[in-house]
């Protein structure tokens, strides 16, 4: 009954059937037809924990079994339930659970070294075989870049490494610091194309083994050097510091110390970006069943929470672009392409991870294309004179960057 109410209230456009635990039917929206989705509940307690808790709920029932679509996927009822809902709605009922998670918010977002360690190897130290059933043959984890509709995933992740170099602004022999370097292809890229040296730094064990075994099958390894290091204990200076995707483990309490960090290791004429995802509403919460099973510590933040402490660390924002779409369009493919080799993720792991990877996948695509999340890439100096002052030259280099690449390998670990 307690989500039957949620439901009436919640569902206006669209269709949705639920089935509990007796087999009752109850129809939600608009009309039944061949384009409803249909859900089945197999416990009567799955009702009332989806009803007051459904952001941590719907993922667990759908992962244990205890929600099963009868018809659809769970991608069409995540689309279905948050399309109702839209950006700056509300869930009927939650509430409660709402306050008690913007009370929580900083300290799940808690990221000391140990703890930061330890999150990181949760997500990123899984078996290695399972990110090459989705990712790209470059296995790069981080929102690709489309230039063109029908571009392949490889196609829009070679576009993104170029796209970033190219706002790096690389001469030959520069020194390029990669905080969060996952498994290498960024750097090995900068240092094969750009010409330049690259360090890059990263708590998995799993990435960090793989990024130097490709370094040496790329003959690459006098020029591109990978560490297992948290970013804060990192010395030095250089000319270029790199960041995809890392930003969202680092956590609000901790930004101040990431960008004076930034400061600290970028020479005087130096450049950073930073690249990472980001939400449009403003500052919000990690959704409890990401933070508990995908990306502990993790959170996507606000422009709003990041510029102030950008500025608080003496350091020019001279770029900063908002990519809306692109990373909708990299999920698509990442989910297609796990969906597409199911059988051989359940032998590395169960079907009930099966469930839950996949519901990881559609959430995060529903999240880019329904509920204001996008990403920004902040061009980052100490001086005002480091660039040129027209953005000409990130075109004319991604031009002549095109043109010198060489063909993209990786040897798979499977």
């Amino acid at each position: 009954m307690l989500l039957g109410v949620v439901f009436r209230k919640l569902i206006k456009a669209g269709s949705l059937t639920m089935i509990n635990h007796r087999g009752e039917r109850r129809h939600f929206g608009q009309p039944p037809g061949p384009e409803t989705v249909v859900i089945r509940l197999t416990k009567p307690s799955t009702e009332w924990r989806i009803a007051l808790n459904p952001k941590l709920a719907v993922g667990e029932a759908y992962m244990d079994g205890d929600l099963v679509l009868e018809q659809g996927s769970i991608y069409d009822f995540l689309a279905l339930v948050v399309s109702n809902i839209g950006i700056h709605g509300t869930i009927p009922l939650s509430g409660v659970q709402r306050m008690y998670e913007r009370t929580m918010r900083l300290w799940y977002q808690f990221n000391p070294e140990s703890a930061a360690r330890r999150r990181v190897q949760h997500h990123y130290d899984l078996d290695g075989r399972l990110y090459d059933l989705f990712l790209d043959t470059d296995k790069q984890y981080s929102c690709a870049y489309f230039t063109t509709p029908d571009a392949t995933l490889e196609q829009a992740q070679l576009a993104k490494k170029r796209h970033i170099a190219a706002k790096l602004n690389l001469q030959p022999g520069m020194t390029v610091l990669e905080i969060g370097c996952g498994w290498g292809g960024l750097a090995l890229y900068l240092a094969e194309t750009c010409g330049v040296n690259v360090v890059g730094i990263t708590l998995s064990h799993e990435q960090h083994a793989i990024a130097q075994r490709r370094a040496q099958e790329r003959g690459l390894s006098d020029r591109v050097r990978f560490e297992l290091i948290d970013y804060r204990k990192m010395d030095g200076q250089f000319d270029r510091i790199v960041s995809v995707g890392m930003f969202e483990h680092v956590g609000v309490p901790h930004y101040r110390a990431y960008f004076d960090g930034i400061c600290r290791l970028l020479k005087n004429d130096g450049v950073a970006l930073v690249h990472s995802i980001g939400r449009s509403e403003g500052p919000g919460t990690t959704p409890a069943f990401i933070r508990k099973y995908i990306f502990p510590g993790g959170y996507i933040p606000a422009l709003s929470e990041v510029v102030p402490v950008i500025e608080k660390s003496q350091l020019w924002v001279t770029d900063m672009e908002i990519l809306r779409l692109h990373y909708a369009e990299t999920l698509k493919h990442w989910r297609s392409r796990f969906l597409a080799q199911w059988d051989k993720a359940q032998a590395l792991y169960d079907a009930r991870f099966c469930r839950m990877w996949e519901f990881y996948l559609a959430a995060s695509e529903i999240a880019f294309r329904l509920w204001g999340q996008m990403v920004f890439q902040v061009q980052l100096t100490k001086q005002v004179d480091a660039l040129p002052i027209t953005r000409d030259y990130m075109h004319d280099a991604e031009l002549a960057l095109a043109g010198r690449e060489k063909p993209q390998r990786f040897a798979k670990t499977a």
